[in-house]
Order: C-alpha cells, then structure tokens, then sequence
C-alpha cells in the first residue's frame, strides 16, 4: 500500500505545472557538493533505488515535495526526474553563492599570528636583530644571544636535531666569538706576577727568561709549579695551547738541581733521573728541543727515544753519557725495558703528558708497563687537556691515590670561547668541493691550515685531489715511514707549506701558533679529539685567534655534534666529558 501511495503522489506531482523559478532551479545544479556529503546521496544517482529513498525520507517525516524545500542542497533529485515544489513563505535561493572547501575556509578563519609555544620565550624567538649572538644560525629563530644561557634542566631547540634527515644537506650553525684572547692568557692581579714568586730559584728563571723570553706565569703553570715543588703525586689538568709543558719542565729542572749529584763512578746513562712519556713521536721532539733550550744553562743533559729506530743507535744513544731528563714514547721505551737496555731505578720524576692519549687502547698496557718497572721515590705528574674515566684505577696500581693533588681550572673540558667554531652538514661527496672553496677564499696574509682526517687513506687520497688543483701541502700520518715523517711537523713549523693534511696524530700537544684554520674533514670519533684538534688553533703566543670548520656527513657524527650545541647553549660542560677528579 505504501508503494501504491508513493506512485500516485509521484504521477500527480507530475502532471502539476512547475512556476518559473522551479523551472530555472531544475534547469542546473549549480552546486552538487553539498549534496555528495549526505549520507544517502549516493543512493539518488541510482533510478531503481528512488522508491527506497522516498520510503526512507517518509519514515523521517519528510515527505514528498517538501524535501526539496527543508533541504535546499538538494536540488540534483529535480534533475533525476523528481520535480521539487518549494515550500510556501521559502525564500528564493541567492543566485551568486562561491563556495570554498571547508579546509581552506578554516586556514583564512584562523588567526593571523601563531599562538606562542610553550617554554623559554627568549630561546622559542631567537635574537633579536643585531644583538651579539652566542650562537648563530642559518634559521634565525634558532639563533641564540649570548646574553641568555639556557636552563640546566631546560632543553633547548638545536639546529642539529633534523639533521639525521637527507633534507637537512646545507644546513649549519656557528657558535661566536665571546672572549678576544685564551682564557690562559688572563689572571687576577692578587696572584703572582713572576716565576720568582712562585719559588723557582732565580737561575731557573734565568734560564727561562734567555731562552724563550718568558717572564709571565699563565693561570695553570700558577697553579701547578707550587705544587710540584713541594713534592708528591699531581694529577694536572688544563685547556689546550695553556702553557703545560712548562707547567712541568720548570719544576722538574729545579727538583734536579736541588738533588743530590752521584759520584761520577755511578752515573749511567742507562739510569735516567727523570722521564717524560708521550704519545707520538712529533710531540717528543717538541718537548726535547723546549727541554735542551731550558737545559743547556743549567748543564743538564736531555735525551730523547722515539719509535722508527734501530735498536743498535738507540743502544749508542743510551751509551752515550748519562740522562737528566729521558723524553720516550711508550713503544720504544717499553722495548728497551723489556731488553733491558735501561733501567728506572733511580728515577725522581715521572711525567706523563696526554695522559688521555696514552690510556687510549693502543698506549694503555705499554704505560702499564713502564709505570710498573718506575720506582718512584718523589713526584708522579699526569698532565693532559682531557683527564678521562679509568685514569684513578691505573695510577692507583703504582701510587697512593691519597697522595695525589687535583690540579685543574674552571675551562677544562670547556669549549674554547676565542674561537669560531662552524658545524656544516654535508653530503661526503660535497665535501671534497667545500673543502677546496674554503682553501680558495684564504687571503695572502692569512695563516696556516690544518685538515685533519680520521684514517691515513683518506689522507693520501684527499692528498693526491689537492695535487690535482696544484694545491701545496704536506701529509702527516702514522703509516708513513720513520725518516720521512721525521721532518714532516719541523717543515710545518718552518713554514715551507702552509696547509697540513693529517691524522689525530698531529691533535696532541703539538705547538701550532701560526695555524689559523682548522678543518675537520672527517668528523672527530670523540669529543676529545674534537677539543684537541680545534686546540691547534688560539694557542698562547699566536697571533691568530683562529677558526674550526667542521663537515658533519654521517648519522653517528650528528650524535656528537648535538651535545657540542647542547653544551654550548647551556654553557654547562659538566657531563660534557666523563672524567676521574
């Protein structure tokens, strides 16, 4: 019966004259969209399916001609046959209607500036134009002034936290300048002013003084000459380029001097009276020749043992004469330890220098060793830029650690703040291009370039690239021969080349005041290696203040570049490192 109604009601409104207007509203449809959002629209489009529809409509209480007038939208039923009668006292539909999608309607309804994110408003908006910058950013919203210091507990917005995206290629930031000279160049004016005042006798001085012209003590040679006069075990650390190596020698010298001489008949040059072990054979060159020039007034006799020499010169070396001060690197002495060529018995004073370097996992047995076969009667001295964990346990085997002093500053572990430091993230097959960029916009009067790799292959093939751009340079890496590389550093030095294409071989304690750029080519393993290479530059003497340039191509660099930018930002280094003291 239901059917039977719906058709008659459909075959008289059929036969019913449409007015004007309902003519033109079922002439085009001039909107169907909105009709596509009913749930049953789908359902109109089908002619078989109109019966079930209106059946529906008329459970809702719609009913017939007055579903076009309660619905306006839909207004394609009239297309599909179904005649619609609009509903007395209906206004006429507005004929100039634009509709927009919804979504682009609620972009323009939106508010014209974003709402404020929470957190820290200072580091959310970066600074201002013009303010001095700790930090400088290619995003200027994540630059950060050197007015602010992020929270402890705070985290701040990096630079590098997308970098581990491919996106990220081109991206940098660089931490400023903050301070015009090292921080080992400063101290207050109620501390000592000369050497003399710190204890030397005026002969050690002296000799100071004639040699290299110093008369000013820096902050950590203040630091730790008094201690080491007065006897004991010192455990000393201190930034790069500080002054450390004088920080020990002077001391070293005056505690000979005030020792006992042996009868002639028992002086040996196969029993030294003091030692200095270092890693590389180029830093016990440096030291000797800084020792011998401090030595010579004084009338005590240096030696020095490195690695790449025959065991019949090393023999006439130590036959020689005998040794106030022997300056060896691990692999040679423990040899000769070993064969018993030399013997430590009547050493007073052990230095080792980089401690860091010769607990590394190469050095760490050899020193093991040479501690072991010391026995020291006065002053152990551990000396390093980085002091790391594991350092207390190992000296613990051959000294009372009760006796140690802890002798370190408040820049340790500290990023050097005279120096720009710029981080660029790169594809590897974009660095070689950065690279030569950056060689070609160095001035005439600019200093020397250090490129520092983290395998001797890379050096040799990034070598013969330079070659190919008739670019002059020197290598410097452990693989290549003892005579050759014997005067790879001196010719540095000397300034027959100013670039110097290396290994972390040339990162420890190497005296470089010429050297004006640092680039890391390969991207430091560590983050000691990262402060011991950037400390080739901003030395004390240098009159470069000195800029690292850094490529950041793999995932597993960016991990350490972002804690170099948390510390930096935070300006909080504890937790930077992991150290012993």
């Amino acid at each position: 019966m239901v059917f039977k109604r719906l058709a008659s009601e459909r075959q008289q409104e059929a036969r019913a004259p449409l007015t004007s207007s309902e003519a033109a509203s079922t002439a085009r449809p001039k909107n169907p969209r909105p009709f596509l959002r009913h749930p049953l629209a789908t359902v109109a489009f089908l002619p078989f399916h109109r019966s079930i529809m209106a059946l529906l409509l008329s459970l809702w209480g719609i009913h017939g001609p007055a579903t076009a007038a309660r619905f306006p939208s839909w207004r394609p039923l009239a297309v599909r046959g179904w005649p619609v009668r609009r509903a007395s006292g209906a206004s006429p539909p507005d004929e100039h209607v634009v509709r927009i999608p919804h979504a682009w309607k609620l972009r323009l309804e939106r508010p014209a500036s974003k709402p404020e994110r929470c957190g820290n408003p200072e580091t959310e908006s970066g600074a201002s134009f013009g303010e001095k910058l700790l930090l400088r950013s290619r995003r200027r919203e994540l630059s950060q002034a050197a007015r602010h210091t992020t929270g402890r507990l705070e985290r701040p917005r990096l630079v590098s936290d997308g970098w581990k995206h491919r996106l990220s290629r081109g991206d940098y930031f660089q931490l400023e300048r903050t301070r015009k000279e090292p921080p080992g160049e400063t101290s207050d004016g109620d501390v000592p002013s000369t050497f003399l005042e710190l204890g030397l006798e005026p002969r050690v001085a002296a000799s100071l003084q004639d040699a290299l012209g110093i008369s000013r003590p820096t902050p950590v040679q203040l630091r730790t000459i008094p201690a080491l006069l007065k006897g004991g075990h010192a455990l000393c650390g201190a930034e790069t380029g500080s002054g450390k190596t004088l920080a020990y020698l002077l001391p070293l010298f005056q505690r000979l001097l005030q020792a006992p001489t042996l009868p002639a008949g028992n002086l040996s040059g196969t029993s030294p009276r003091s030692l200095v072990v270092v890693p590389s054979r180029e830093l016990a060159g440096q030291v000797r020749r800084v020792a011998a020039l401090l030595a010579d007034p004084l009338d005590l006799q240096v030696k020095e043992i490195g690695g790449g020499r025959g065991t019949a010169v090393i023999r006439r070396w130590i036959h020689e004469g005998p040794s106030d001060l022997l300056i060896a690197t691990p692999g040679a002495l423990s040899k000769i330890l070993k064969r018993k060529m030399l013997s430590l018995e009547k050493l007073l004073f052990l230095v080792l220098d980089e401690v860091d370097t010769l607990l590394d996992a190469s050095f760490i047995d050899l020193v093991k060793d040479i501690v072991q076969h010391a026995f020291l009667k006065d002053v152990l001295v551990a000396m390093g830029a980085t002091l790391p964990k594991g350092l207390s346990q190992m000296l613990s085997e051959s000294a009372d650690l009760s006796n140690f002093t802890i002798l370190t500053g408040s820049s340790l572990h500290c990023l050097q703040p005279h120096v720009e430091q710029r981080f660029i993230r790169l594809k590897g097959g974009e660095k070689v291009a950065e690279l030569l960029q950056l060689l070609k916009e160095r001035g005439s009067s600019s200093g020397a370039v250090i490129i520092f790799c983290n395998r001797a292959r890379t050096v040799n093939w990034l070598g013969y690239v330079l070659e190919d751009h008739n670019i002059n340079h020197l290598r410097l890496q452990g693989e290549i021969a003892a005579d050759t590389r014997a005067g790879i550093f001196k010719a540095f030095q000397r300034g027959e080349s100013d670039i110097l294409l290396c290994t972390d071989i040339a990162s420890r304690g190497l005296d470089t005041i010429h050297v004006e750029l640092v680039i890391n080519y390969d991207f430091p393993l560590t983050l000691p290696d990262y402060l011991h290479r950037v400390g080739r530059i901003g030395r004390i003497g240098s009159k470069f203040l000195g800029t690292a340039v850094s490529f950041v191509s793999h995932k597993w660099d960016v991990d350490l570049v972002r804690k170099i930018e948390t510390a930096a930002r935070k300006r909080s280094y504890q937790g930077f490192f992991t150290f012993c003291c």
